[in-house]
């Protein structure tokens, strides 16, 4: 169990459905969209509350999205950011981090091809480590 802070509460959320619950309505249905988005790009992926917020994984982290007053967050880690960052140029972010304001549309379009950027990094990436494991070392 989680504990975060919405609507100036402390509350405890188990899952991104407790999550987007402690939100306002109009908040909700943008994360519930960019949920529905996220699982759409990434169907095989798990959900979960990592670092208080909601995350998706697939051998690894591959995104987590989170809600403020005025923006939703979405962390794709800092490949995911520097991949996109002509698209992502028009936003607010940081090396690992952007900002969609809720003001302005949210591009779910550019959302939908950084997750499969990083449902791709994050496979390829446990494949080499499976085979890096496979090969015999030389004495």
């Amino acid at each position: 169990m989680v504990r975060i802070q919405a609507k100036g509460s402390s509350m405890s959320v188990k899952n991104i459905d407790d999550y987007i619950a402690t939100f306002p309505k109009g908040t909700q249905t943008v994360l519930k969209k960019l949920r529905a988005t996220i699982r759409k790009a990434a169907p095989k992926a798990e959900e979960t509350i990592n670092y208080q917020i909601p995350t998706f994984t697939l051998q690894g982290n591959l995104v987590h999205f989170a809600a403020f007053k005025n923006h939703i967050g979405f962390y794709p880690t800092p490949s995911g950011i520097e991949k996109f960052k002509e698209e992502l140029s028009v936003y607010e972010g940081a090396k690992g981090s952007v900002k969609f304001p809720l003001d302005k549309p949210i591009p779910y379009a550019l959302i939908t091809k950084i997750v499969k950027f990083r449902v791709q990094e994050n496979l390829e990436r446990a494949a080499a480590k499976g085979k890096r494991k496979q090969t015999p070392s030389k004495l």
